[in-house]
């Protein structure tokens, strides 16, 4: 994450205990990564991703296999095959090996999309369900390994420290 969301962050949290004396604050963290991937709602969607790739995982396969073949008939009976024979072979192997390359870029690239769309649909639900639980938990403040997950408003101090730079501004100004 990019530093000035954690500079920022730790200010934030600087400030609140700071501020302790006046209140007591109950602070939380979430290890999402950790979560995320333990959670049912991940094998389940791991699973579901593999199940809609499956099909085109073994056609990659089968083409990887037929390419080999052609490869190892090459080599073998090269020295038995006509000129316009092996040239021939060699121009399939060619063709195959581009297409079977872009079909494996293609298939790498539609898996990537879909398990990025699938875990953004799941961190979206654990964002909601972490607010859920620090409401139902009266927690303060929500933090994760990389930055503020939620924050009651009470300890908000954006508006204090506004007014604090407004007035060294203004000060500064004189």
């Amino acid at each position: 994450m990019n530093i000035f969301v954690r500079i920022s962050a730790l200010l934030l949290l600087l400030v609140v205990c700071g501020t302790v004396a006046a209140e007591s604050y109950k602070i939380g963290f979430v290890n999402v990564d950790r979560a995320v991937k333990k959670s049912p709602q991940y094998a389940d969607t791991s699973k579901r991703l593999e199940e809609e790739f499956s099909r085109r995982n073994e056609e990659l396969i089968g083409q990887q296999k037929q390419l080999k073949k052609l490869e190892d008939k090459l080599a073998r009976d090269r020295a038995i095959m006509s000129d316009s024979e092996s040239r021939n072979l060699e121009s399939d192997i060619r063709s195959r090996r581009r297409q079977l390359n872009n079909f494996r870029e293609e298939f790498r690239e539609d898996r990537n999309l879909r398990n990025n769309e699938e875990l953004n649909k799941l961190l979206r639900k654990f964002s909601e369900v972490v607010i859920q639980v620090g409401k139902e938990e009266d927690v303060d403040l929500i933090l994760n390994q990389e930055s503020v997950i939620f924050f009651n408003s009470r300890i908000d101090l954006t508006g204090a420290v506004l007014d604090k730079m407004k007035a060294l501004h203004q000060a500064s100004a004189k």
